[in-house]
């Protein structure tokens, strides 16, 4: 059963902890401290919330001044529960939301059909005033359905960058940790949304107070927009040959058009028979059957996360068929596509 727990946010604290009780108080701050608003979309993430939220937190702890407050909307100012199972209360609704210095959607998982007019035109209203809008993880998506990132720079979490350059080809997606064009701010999420906080309060507060924040959470490196998302092949796979790392990284950036293993060798500049021994002695497996590994799951991802049909599904993960992949699938994981996605339903 979930549980739920009030969000008591700061608007009802001032930088000291002092309760705040009326809205002319809360008016009183808005001189000295910037209202940044958090719309949680269902089955948001906690990680994520908590990681652009802290910063925020330990600013004002650090500064000894309110420097920020922070608030929790959703769309009808019910309970929201996030992707484990916790439950936070809003304090508002989306028809009784004030002005924020700063707005962000907070998305996770379960965002394949949300497509809320209600949503939208409150994130539209919003942008319309000049002032910053942000997606953190899969918000990004709820932006981008809204028309709001049009001939923009955006980044989203690393495993829904592809389905989101496809559905907004006049998207600019990045790769980056996070991203900041103008009055949007992206990031993808997790542990990313603490060096974007962190990012947004050395410009606004300076360099010291941002590496003292960060200081705080044992966070010891602030991270730049640019650096990527996924912990470097070497560390995940435990490999230093650079030239496996470079035949990875070419598996992972062509799922949906598979590259053949020849070339492969010759594009990391080895024979191909002497890629096959460095690949046996590196990862115990033939190359051929990594690479299927990581095209299942792929699959096994969106058959988990989305509503594409299976032939979809299967021309994404460089299937020649549904039937292909059905195949494959049922030997790998022992199961069909089908049962795959009845086990998510």
């Amino acid at each position: 059963m979930a549980q739920s727990f009030q969000a008591q946010s700061v608007p009802r604290r001032n930088g000291a902890g002092s309760i705040i009780n009326t809205q002319e108080e809360m008016d009183g701050m808005s001189q000295l401290t910037q209202r940044m608003g958090f719309f949680l979309v269902p089955h948001f993430s906690m990680m994520a919330l908590s990681s652009a939220t802290e910063p925020l937190r330990a600013a004002n702890r650090v500064s000894g001044k309110p420097l920020y407050s922070w608030h929790l909307i959703s769309v009808d100012g019910e309970p929201v529960s996030s992707s484990s199972g916790f439950a936070l209360l809003p304090e508002f609704a989306i028809t009784s939301s004030p002005e924020f210095s700063h707005l962000f959607v907070v998305a996770s998982i379960g965002v394949a059909d949300y497509r809320n007019v209600q949503v939208f035109d409150f994130l539209r209203r919003y942008a319309a005033t000049g002032l910053t809008l942000g997606g953190i993880s899969l918000g990004t998506v709820i932006l981008a359905r809204a028309g709001l990132l049009e001939k923009r720079r955006c980044t989203i979490h690393w495993e829904a960058l592809k389905e989101l350059a496809d559905e907004f080809p006049s998207v600019a997606v990045t790769r980056d940790l996070y991203c900041i064009d103008a009055d949007r701010m992206t990031c993808g999420g997790g542990t990313a949304a603490i060096d974007m906080m962190l990012d947004l309060i050395a410009r606004q507060h300076g360099q010291q107070l941002a590496a003292e924040v960060a200081d705080q959470f044992l966070h010891t490196r602030i991270r730049t927009a640019q650096e990527s998302q996924k912990m470097a092949i070497q560390w995940r796979y435990g490999i230093e040959d650079r030239r496996l790392v470079n035949a990875v990284t070419l598996m992972e950036q062509n799922i949906e058009s598979p590259i053949p293993l020849k070339t492969i060798a010759q594009l990391v500049g080895v024979s191909a028979r002497q890629f096959e021994r460095m690949w046996l002695k590196a990862f115990d497996v033939l190359p051929s059957k990594f690479y299927l590994e990581l095209r299942l799951k792929a699959a096994q991802k969106l058959l988990r996360e989305s509503t594409y049909s299976l032939l979809d599904i299967a021309m994404q993960c460089g299937f020649a068929s549904p039937s292909h992949l059905g195949r494959c699938y049922k030997q790998f994981f022992n199961r069909t596509p089908g049962q795959e996605r009845n086990v998510r339903d």
